[in-house]
């Protein structure tokens, strides 16, 4: 079905942005201030995430290498709003130049889409190691999954695709810059590639959000049938409890994903026709709204380790109150990093490790991939401990 864009008060030509002024005025000071807010309360949560993985968390895999690669995305995110908040506070008015205007912007969707990219590699190695490793634990399966090394690779590559993508998309001409605007709908139908290259981006999205569900609805699954299938044993209720956390990282991951990218097909196909000033004006607005969340992401991803991570959550609370001197029980040891350090070794002697996207679904003993008879004969229950 083709899609019919409005063609009232438009001839054959593209309007031009100094002839239909897009920005709303009344959205300049709400957008510099929500704007401000995400990026203040993004550092902060994601300085301290970086802190908890380098400097209190001692267990080196995979997940973790993805998780430090996450909050360096947002950071460098977050990096471009100020930016932002200057285009808005001094009136929708850009005084740094186009170079440095496409810059910005593409630099801030190229760590957004690193950072829903990642998030698909971490529910893939989830599901891999979780569901799909029944064959190396014959010694035939996949044994790159086992380590972290392969982890470090993806990244790498990761990271070099992306500048490799993004430097022509700041190096090249569009043709339509405008002096003193940024950040602003722009027709493209003399820059197709670019056009083209963020629907790809968009099919990307909806491919990550596919292995997500799948992965993760997988591994719930497969939670739920354990704590099912013996109620009667100790971790029974951690086990659906976990499980139900795992759907948090989905509904986050659609709450600021889903919407933009939902409407990003439109936006990019109203970019390649001649629309109406009313039909530029809404494809601005509504870009600018559905931004906020993904942006919001940001924001969001450091609660998620802390909520659904309890190595991560018991650390840094600890190492907190010992730097606010409000920690009044006695030391058993010389710092609270040997202390967690030890606990987590305790916790994790003798059980493979569930993470989710954001943190781990838990420690999951061999018994959930065991043959039912051998489920039956076993007289310990699993332990599941939350992973940061």
């Amino acid at each position: 079905m083709s899609t019919v864009w409005p063609t009232d008060r438009f001839t054959n030509h593209t309007f031009s942005n100094r002839s239909c002024p897009l920005e709303e005025e009344n959205l300049r000071l709400p957008l510099a201030v929500l704007y401000s807010l995400i990026f203040l309360f993004g550092l902060a949560g994601n300085l301290l995430a970086l802190w908890v993985f380098f400097f209190l968390h001692s267990r080196r895999n995979s997940v973790r290498v993805f998780l430090i690669n996450v909050a360096l995305a947002d950071l460098v995110l977050l990096a471009c709003l100020p930016f932002r908040v200057l285009y808005h506070a001094q009136g929708n008015v850009w005084s740094l130049g186009p170079r440095m205007c496409k810059a910005v912007g593409n630099l801030f969707y190229m760590n957004m889409y690193v950072s829903i990219t990642l998030m698909g590699l971490i529910s893939l190695d989830r599901y891999l190691k979780i569901i799909g490793v029944r064959g190396s634990q014959r010694g035939c399966g996949p044994r790159w999954l086992r380590g972290s090394r392969w982890s470090l690779v993806t990244c790498v590559l990761l990271w070099s695709g992306s500048l490799v993508m993004v430097v022509p998309m700041i190096a090249l001409a569009e043709g339509n810059e405008e002096p003193g605007k940024c950040f602003q709908y722009k027709q493209r139908k003399h820059a197709r590639g670019k056009a083209y290259f963020n629907l790809f981006m968009v099919a990307v999205f909806w491919l990550v959000f596919a292995v997500l569900l799948v992965s993760y609805g997988r591994i719930a699954r497969r939670l739920l049938q354990a704590s099912r299938d013996k109620p009667d044993m100790p971790n029974a209720l951690r086990y659906a409890r976990t499980a139900r956390k795992s759907f948090v990282v989905l509904l986050l991951f659609t709450i600021c994903f889903v919407p933009y990218h939902t409407f990003r097909g439109f936006y990019v196909a109203s970019q390649l026709r001649d629309v109406s000033c009313e039909t530029q004006r809404l494809m601005d607005l509504t870009n600018e709204l559905m931004l906020l969340f993904s942006a919001l992401n940001s924001c969001l991803d450091p609660i998620m380790y802390f909520m659904l991570s309890g190595s991560v959550r018991k650390a840094t609370i600890r190492a907190l109150s010992q730097f606010l001197r409000l920690h009044h029980e006695p030391a058993v040891t010389n710092s609270s990093t040997t202390e967690f350090r030890r606990t987590s070794v305790s916790h994790t002697s003798n059980a493979p490790v569930l993470d989710t996207s954001r943190g781990s679904l838990g420690l999951i003993t061999p018994s959930l991939r065991a043959k039912p008879n051998d489920r039956e004969s076993s007289h310990s229950s699993p332990r599941i401990s939350l992973y940061a």
